[in-house]
């Protein structure tokens, strides 16, 4: 059986890698090889992504525990909220989905509304021009996860290189990854102690009085794994593909009240991640007519998955009137994404504020001559100058 590397996006863009155009129509099961040498089943068919997730004879791998090391067990690690599984797993969601419901989050749309409206107001005081990602970009999904789950913003030094490193966990050494790992645990662990010592109204506060200390610390190293960096991507490739689609964007500008709509297709269309998804099989299963064994990797692709033309007429037109849309964005099943209620207002809130705070936005450079930040999966735009 011929093995193929997994796909990359091409140079200069967030993806997805279009080789899956062929993988979905020829081979939508397929062993490929990660970057780090390992191998696995990609799965690249939206009705097969979204299967996946669900089947609870695949399990997400603790970070340290994949790939396996036939000489040695697993060294210890907490799992994060992702890898757990069973009556941890519902113990934990039972506490924390409430807190990332659409009615409780109501209460940080004022919030990320400040924070969005002080960018924007710092970019126009200081003139008509500006970088949008060391200005909006990088520093609002930052700023509202710290006030959300309640991460110091002045530690982002200490905590972010090692959250990059996970993020890329796939395609480095596992000592790095683990590295990198027990670094942000311990970080995690010693900010539990300063709010036990000092509580506050923040998430982590909030949990202490529902959940064991170590869980706690889980969520923190989850949040900062899922709640960081793909935001940052994502809101740079979102604002980028609509200073592209200058009528797509205008049909915005003239009703503001599309917003919550484009947003579900800006989640379609921009991979919130390129990096790969790993289930490891608990039992033999057959897909599509392989033969998965007990122990192998299964990789459903989520980028792939939203540009099914089984899923999706023409899935590669960017739609922001899109209904239905059922994309696979947030994943499925029990490990649904907590924080796509989230994602979804801070997102619907940085575009409110932008087409009202510069309703003449514009890219100030041809998008050919834009560089990419491609350090890890989540490739995204590393400058977006504008004018207003």
């Amino acid at each position: 059986m011929t093995l193929i590397p997994v796909p990359a996006p091409d140079p200069g863009t967030a993806g997805p890698p279009r080789a899956y155009d062929r993988l979905r129509a020829d081979e939508p099961v397929v062993q490929a090889q990660l970057a780090n040498g390992e191998t696995g089943w990609l799965l690249s068919r939206h009705e097969d992504v979204r299967a996946a997730f669900a089947d609870p004879r695949l399990v997400r791998p603790l970070l340290s525990a994949w790939p396996v090391r036939e000489d040695a067990q697993p060294p210890p690690c907490l799992p994060t909220f992702l890898e757990m599984t069973g009556e941890q797993h519902h113990r934990v969601r039972r506490a924390v989905l409430p807190l990332f419901t659409r009615p409780r989050l109501r209460f940080m749309a004022p919030r990320i509304r400040a924070i969005a409206t002080e960018l924007v107001d710092a970019m126009t005081a200081a003139g008509t021009a500006a970088d949008l990602v060391p200005s909006f970009v990088e520093p609002l999904p930052l700023r509202v996860l710290c006030d959300t789950v309640g991460l110091p913003y002045e530690d982002r030094d200490t905590y972010l290189p090692h959250t990059l490193t996970l993020l890329s966990a796939a395609g480095l050494p596992m000592d790095d990854v683990l590295d990198a790992l027990y670094a942000l645990q311990d970080y995690a662990s010693e900010l539990v102690s300063r709010k036990q010592r000092e509580p506050d109204d923040t998430y982590i506060c909030l949990l202490l009085s529902r959940l064991t200390r170590d869980d706690v610390v889980s969520f923190v190293v989850t949040m900062l794994m899922a709640g960081y960096k793909t935001n940052v991507q994502h809101t740079g490739n979102a604002l980028l593909v609509l200073l592209t689609h200058p009528g797509q964007l205008g049909l915005l500008r003239a009703d503001p009240a599309r917003i919550p709509v484009a947003v579900e297709e800006l989640l379609r269309y921009v991979p919130l991640m390129n990096a790969i998804n790993i289930l490891v099989a608990q039992e033999d299963l057959t897909l599509r007519g392989r033969r998965i064994r007990a122990g192998d990797a299964v990789l459903p692709v989520i980028a792939s998955a939203n540009r099914d033309p089984a899923a999706f007429t023409d899935p590669d037109r960017l739609d922001l009137a899109r209904s239905p849309n059922p994309h696979t964005t947030f994943g499925r099943g029990p490990h649904h994404c907590t924080g796509a209620h989230l994602t979804r207002l801070q997102l619907t809130v940085a575009l409110e504020v932008l087409l009202s705070g510069l309703p003449d936005l514009e890219l100030d450079e041809p998008p050919e001559v834009i560089p990419w930040d491609e350090s890890t999966p989540l490739r995204a735009p590393a400058r977006l100058r504008v004018r207003w």
